[in-house]
């Protein structure tokens, strides 16, 4: 089968699993320039679903580079209102969103951390009601990936250029379930079952707190919100359809008390964050919050990440994934979240979603907030999971039980 008939699955799998585009509905497909050929192929699909309109939002990573290296200080924190207004309309008109991503690790390794956060934060200030809008599940949305150069290079440093293209297109479809002689819809179903169980047994056992223990120094216990709910895989809007946010998945995760999380987390693998790489780094928490944080490459990267706001400093998602999955098992490290994060435990630095609480979607901030749910302009997963991870419940009743041994799930 021909690249381009394997990405036309891709396609497919995007629009009718990911972001389940539902008859006479707006979509807005958010891309690189780089993911051309993905997005067109994305935009036919659309309108096979028969969408109403698809609007495609094109954006250049070095093009959003040099702004970042040279605007001027004024224009660096300036949102338009038309944007403002462009985002508003997309929520009034029932859109929906399918994002491409297609990452160059690293690209502003050129560009002052205090730049890049000066820009970010008023961003999230002028946007957080379309953030507020998808974490709260009230639009469809998903994440697919297309490969480059630059990636694939980083990816495989020994192959060439365009060796190392066609290894990272092939993992990227892998990992997304999309073969040559298989109907990806169908092998979709069958995982979301699969990650479904997960969640009922974890849901079942109602866990108080998390202890993480393994042999690299993480020491961390997790305290879970009253009445959380572990959710995977697929999930529903608001208006009760069905879609998958993340392709590929492996995840089981929910929603730690912002107020009952302690001890030491080591990471496992880099973190790409605003076109950084944080390296090898440490957070110490006391009470939910940082008290102590190090990291051998880009710690001004991180001090920003944790300095956005009050509640970047806590925690909004913990989520489980036995070290024997199928990502981790390729022994590719993507450099990119989408996928690293689903080869590894991970956290979430920041924001929860309302939907790892009962009633959650219906109730306002400030109802979350008194249950224990972290609120913050920002959501990034950073990966800790290991070989040897030992993983602890304890129930309400204070009963212990042994959820991972030797990094991989015991049920």
């Amino acid at each position: 089968m021909s690249t381009l008939s394997l990405l036309k699955k891709l396609a497919v799998l995007a629009v009718r699993v990911g972001a389940n585009v539902q008859k006479k509905q707006l979509v807005v497909v958010r891309c690189s320039t780089i993911s051309a050929v993905l997005a067109r192929l994305i935009v036919a699909e659309c309108y096979k679903a028969k969408a109403s309109n698809v609007i495609v939002q094109w954006r250049d990573e070095y093009v959003s580079k040099e702004s970042l290296k040279h605007m001027d200080s004024q224009s660096l924190v300036e949102v338009p209102q038309y944007v403002i207004d462009q985002n508003k309309y997309y929520i009034d008109n029932n859109a929906c969103f399918i994002n491409i991503v297609s990452t160059i690790p690293g690209i502003n390794d050129s560009v002052k951390s205090s730049r890049i956060k000066a820009f970010s934060e008023a961003s999230m200030k002028h946007l957080s009601f379309l953030q507020n809008h998808t974490m709260s599940n009230k639009a469809q949305w998903t994440i697919v990936a297309y490969p480059n150069k630059v990636w694939a290079k980083k990816v495989f440093p020994n192959d060439s250029a365009n060796v190392a293209l066609k290894k990272l297109q092939e993992a990227i479809l892998n990992a997304s379930r999309v073969y040559e002689n298989n109907d990806p819809i169908k092998d979709w179903e069958i995982h979301n079952n699969n990650l479904t169980k997960y969640n009922q047994t974890m849901n079942n056992y109602n866990f108080k707190e998390l202890h993480f223990e393994n042999s690299i120094g993480t020491s961390l216990v997790v305290g879970l919100v009253k009445d959380h709910i572990w959710c995977g895989g697929g999930e529903h809007s608001t208006k009760g359809v069905y879609f998958n946010p993340n392709i590929p998945t492996e995840e089981t995760f929910t929603m730690p008390d912002k107020n009952r999380i302690n001890g030491k987390v080591y990471s496992t693998k880099p973190l790409d964050y605003q076109g950084k790489l944080i390296e090898d780094f440490y957070l110490e928490f006391k009470d939910g919050k940082v008290i102590n944080f190090d990291a051998k490459k880009e710690r001004e990267s991180l001090e920003n990440l944790l300095n956005t706001d009050e509640g970047s400093r806590s925690l909004g998602e913990v989520a489980l994934i036995s070290y024997d999955s199928p990502i981790n098992n390729t022994g590719i490290l993507f450099y990119n979240t989408l996928f690293d994060e689903n080869a590894s435990c991970h956290l979430a630095i920041g924001r929860a979603y309302p939907m790892n609480i009962k009633r959650g979607v219906e109730s306002s901030i400030e109802e979350l907030k008194v249950r224990g749910y972290n609120y913050s302009n920002v959501h990034v997963d950073f990966m800790f999971g290991s070989r040897d991870m030992s993983i602890k419940g304890v129930t309400w009743d204070n009963e212990e039980i042994e959820i991972f041994r030797n990094g991989n799930f015991l049920f």
